[in-house]
């Protein structure tokens, strides 16, 4: 972080400075809101947590260091400077914008229903064939998580790619309010978060108010084979670039081969010329992630070859179709998450091993009114791909059994499926229903707690 003063932080934010004249015109070197994480000459956030409040750490960081902190209450006559503000949740979220706003950088925002995180990564590695790339880390794409990673953009970096992901309607303008990006992505859309956003029509309205924010002269880059983007025509004068499987499209892939959990290769046609790239991560969900990429690597001026280069060299991360192998088995870890479409995107890669297939699947959350509806599809899905054994936990995944149980009647196989309400019932019964040489899909909501399968798995 650059160039903040304390005076001009307390303005950014319509806070009350309260301290000495001297410190009112220093800079911080960074901004934090976890106590740990406070360095020197750090500006301290004290957020209200559901469990613990910041405010009682402020005079722990004071004198570990930090510069100030932003507090919500009256602290005093104390031997440090302080903000008073009426929150410091939205103090963080001006601090953030104004921050954005002095900073001579490119912006990616990413989001949509599926694949935010794996097209961020995909981007990433593209545009780091050329660029000094900040990414957002982790699951650092909301209200609280963004402003953090705005603020850990350093003179050296070129371009940031920010992940933004919401669950109601107004999110994305807080969020984008902030980012200010230059190239708009999304994904799909899909029926994450339809418990609050009702309907898909309302999960593209709350997903493109992103527009609202772009920098003027920027690019809005979309999935054209998704049904409700396609739709999309122009905002404001700034027209679409889409992206797909189908040659009307302004960026497309064709000759694909699937090298099953190896991946897959496709050659890539753009404006400029053709890219043949191999994809190192399972999916057809991958080849829309490089698309994307491309249209961005182009944008901003990369060579066939460098976006080919960032194709190839992108790697899977924990929770997302990592490729575990461990003690005879093969283990895709796709646990982060969860939602209809990334469940039937990951048993389609499950699908193609050529040992024996195994699905451990849990919970989808927030699916509203046809959750249930949602969860039997999946199971249908997994019988029809011809999923060998299909593990079931959680009360919702009651519904993924019955309808892999009424696919499997109704196609005249007899695959194992089994149902268990607790992750401990599984564990009771994990090792009689594990084989050697089985390849293992484990994927569930992020609530579910599912990392806790791969490690017992990584043991066995």
């Amino acid at each position: 972080m650059k160039n903040m003063s304390l005076k001009e932080i307390a303005s950014a934010c319509d806070g009350v400075y309260c301290g000495d004249e001297d410190s009112y015109y220093k800079e911080v070197s960074g901004v934090a809101i976890d106590s740990r994480k406070v360095q020197q000459d750090y500006l301290f956030v004290a957020i209200r947590g559901a469990r613990v409040d910041g405010h009682t750490f402020i005079p722990q960081v004071m004198e570990n260091g930090a510069l100030c902190s932003i507090s919500e209450e009256k602290l005093g006559d104390v031997p440090y400077p302080y903000i008073l503000v009426s929150s410091c949740e939205q103090a963080l979220k001006d601090i953030a914008e104004h921050y954005r706003r002095s900073l001579a950088i490119k912006v990616v925002g990413i989001s949509g229903s599926v694949g935010k995180t794996s097209t961020k990564e995909m981007i990433g590695s593209v545009l780091a064939q050329k660029y000094s790339v900040l990414k957002t880390a982790g699951n650092f794409n909301n209200e609280i998580g963004l402003p953090l990673t705005i603020f850990n953009i350093r003179d050296h970096h070129e371009i940031a790619i920010l992940e933004m992901g919401i669950s109601g309607f107004g999110e994305m303008e807080r969020l984008a309010r902030m980012a200010r990006p230059d190239f708009c992505v999304l994904t799909n859309i899909g029926n994450a978060h339809i418990e609050n956003l009702k309907s898909r029509d309302g999960i593209l309205k709350a997903k493109s108010a992103m527009f609202q924010f772009m920098q003027p002269g920027g690019s809005i880059i979309l999935n054209g084979d998704d049904d409700k983007l396609s739709a999309v025509q122009d905002y404001h004068g700034t027209k679409p670039v889409f992206f797909g499987l189908s040659d009307d499209k302004d960026y497309y892939a064709t000759d694909i081969v699937s090298l099953g959990l190896q991946g897959t290769t496709c050659t890539i046609h753009t404006p400029s010329g053709c890219l043949t790239a191999t994809i190192h991560i399972p999916g057809e969900h991958m080849i829309y992630n490089a698309l994307a990429g491309t249209v961005v690597g182009c944008k901003l001026g990369l060579t066939l070859d460098e976006i080919r280069a960032g194709i190839e060299a992108l790697v899977p991360i924990a929770g997302r179709n990592n490729m575990i192998q461990a003690n005879g088995l093969a283990i895709i870890d796709d646990c982060y998450n969860a939602n209809p479409v990334s469940m039937k995107a990951s048993l389609d890669v499950l699908s193609t091993a050529t040992t024996r297939k195994v699905a451990i699947l849990g919970d989808m959350f927030e699916l509203g009114e046809k959750e249930l509806e949602q969860h039997y599809a999946a199971g249908v899905h997994a019988v029809l791909q011809k999923i060998d054994v299909i593990c079931c936990i959680g009360s919702l995944s009651g519904a993924i059994a019955e309808g892999a149980q009424a696919a499997a009647d109704k196609e005249g196989r007899s695959p194992s499926i089994l149902h268990f309400d607790t992750k401990a019932d599984f564990f009771a019964k994990y090792e009689e229903i594990i084989q050697k040489g089985d390849t293992i899909l484990v994927k569930a909501s992020h609530g579910m707690e599912f990392p806790e399968i791969v490690e017992k798995l990584q043991k066995m």
